[in-house]
């Protein structure tokens, strides 16, 4: 479902209210639009040329790394969508159509849908922060033979006051954590898809690398992108913050996002950028689910804060098993998507989870 609406009247007021678009025709959005295949994408002497703030080359590595992996997918279930890196693609389109991706600064017109729709702002954080979730693991699959079969060259174009923060054609040396989790991930592929464990634990170990990669890209996108926090207000940093700080939980369960179950989990996101003025969960102009989410998210970062970091360190050690890491799946599911679930019993079931690996 591409919106959730709510119509709220008070005397003479309507307020309409819609949830985050992450979809179009049932696929991340542009999708269709997005080269599909190396050859599609521009390139000089043999060597592709790619432009990382057009958004279409950006979803193209999405469509590149996807098609190359699903061969190897085929534990994760009997569905044409259940790759798990289908999350990554679905995030940077629910960043276009929220307005994240455009310049913040005001100083230019890129991203803004009137002008320059597929510009990616080198000034915007969420667009610098995907930058470590799309070229990174992109130029992994390359390194690792799953994207060009060993066979590709390719250059990514790098803004010349950029250059310290990004890499051209390898980031060995700018983000080598990072780069070589992504290589892992796709090197074991092949391996562990034609592994004789079943189907279940072939999905955990992929899972397991899979986002073990993306948290050390968002590792890397919370020091890379600093610098742009400031062209944003309060309540947008504090999201920010609860965003990366979410990659703790859902990584460490192991989280299976397939197409349709990152749908589930983006649509509740905020489907603009946070002002100084919003004050969640009475954002006026977002749904009650967008409240919601805004609210737990900003709870649970509240929490581990005032813990010194314990609510993290409590989830990762819950995590202990594959059974554990599905009771997690659940218990994030309750947070995120139910307004009933009481937060506040997420210690005493963590405590217990503990006890019991």
């Amino acid at each position: 479902m591409h919106f959730i609406r709510c119509a709220a009247v008070a005397g003479l007021l309507v307020t309409i209210c819609r949830a985050a678009v992450v979809t179009e025709n049932g696929f991340p959005i542009l999708w269709e639009k997005a080269p599909a295949l190396l050859s599609e994408l521009p390139q000089a002497d043999g060597v592709v040329k790619l432009d990382p703030w057009d958004y279409l080359q950006r979803m193209a590595m999405y469509r590149l790394m996807i098609n190359a992996t699903d061969p190897y997918m085929s534990s994760m279930g009997p569905g044409a969508t259940e790759n798990p890196l289908w999350g990554l693609p679905l995030q940077l389109g629910w960043k276009l159509k929220s307005g994240r991706l455009v310049d913040p600064t005001g100083v230019s017109t890129c991203g803004q849908e009137s002008s320059d729709p597929v510009c990616i702002a080198a000034s915007s954080w969420w667009g610098c922060a995907n930058y470590l979730l799309s070229v990174i693991p992109f130029l992994a699959a390359v390194e690792a033979g799953v994207v060009g079969d060993g066979q590709a060259k390719v250059e990514v174009q790098v803004p010349a006051e950029l250059a310290s923060d990004y890499c051209s054609s390898t980031c060995s040396s700018v983000h080598p954590d990072a780069i070589q989790k992504w290589v892992t991930f796709f090197q074991s592929l092949k391996t562990i898809s034609a592994s004789e464990v079943s189907d279940d634990d072939k999905k955990d170990q992929i899972l397991g690398l899979m986002w073990s990669a993306q948290l050390a890209s968002l590792d890397a996108a919370s020091s890379t992108c600093a610098d742009k926090m400031t062209h944003y207000s309060s309540t947008e940093k504090s999201f920010i913050e609860s965003w990366l700080n979410s990659g703790q939980y859902v990584g460490a369960s192991h989280f299976h996002s397939s197409l349709e179950k990152s749908v589930q989990f983006m649509t509740p996101l905020p489907s603009r950028v946070l002002q100084e003025t919003d004050s969640p969960p009475k954002i006026a102009d977002l749904s009650a689910e967008e409240n919601h989410t805004l609210h737990t998210f900003g709870w649970m970062t509240s929490v581990n804060k005032l813990l010194g970091g314990t609510l993290t360190s409590m989830w990762q050690r819950a995590m202990c098993s594959a059974a554990a890491r599905a009771k997690g799946r659940a218990l994030l599911e309750d947070l995120v998507l139910n307004p009933q679930f009481p937060t506040s019993s997420m210690l005493g079931i963590l405590t217990e989870m503990i006890t019991k690996c």
